[in-house]
């Protein structure tokens, strides 16, 4: 598998494509620009964010925001209310539990469900 190529393939901003798995895992990629991703958590899932271009705004509820980029790697733990945002466009390669819900419980215009994410 290439990531460049999983990364070109993506249409849409805010729609995660599932592009592999490992045991009770998905590996995922997406691309963002702008604020649409919401407030949310998963309450029993830590989510891992693999910065592959551009810069990403990391808010989790009570902490400093964090700026994110290219070649950084964090995992927001289970639980944390946190959501993203990107000015420009910002490719990520997500690891999240098979059972993690894109947005949580928080249903918005760009949940997606785990089938909407398969290639």
């Amino acid at each position: 598998m290439n990531l460049k190529d999983a990364f070109s393939s993506l249409g849409n901003y805010f729609s995660p494509r599932i592009i592999g798995e490992v045991n009770d895992q998905y590996f995922k990629v997406v691309k963002i620009k702008g604020q649409e991703v919401p407030w949310h958590n998963h309450e029993n899932e830590d989510e891992l964010f693999y910065i592959a271009k551009g810069t990403l705004l990391m808010e989790i509820e009570n902490q400093p925001d964090l700026i994110l980029k290219k070649g950084d790697l964090f995992v927001v733990n289970k639980g944390k209310k946190h959501r993203v945002s990107s000015k420009k466009e910002c490719l990520i390669m997500l690891i999240e539990s098979k059972t993690t819900e894109h947005t949580g419980k928080i249903t918005s215009v760009i949940t997606k469900t785990i089938g909407d994410q398969f290639c």
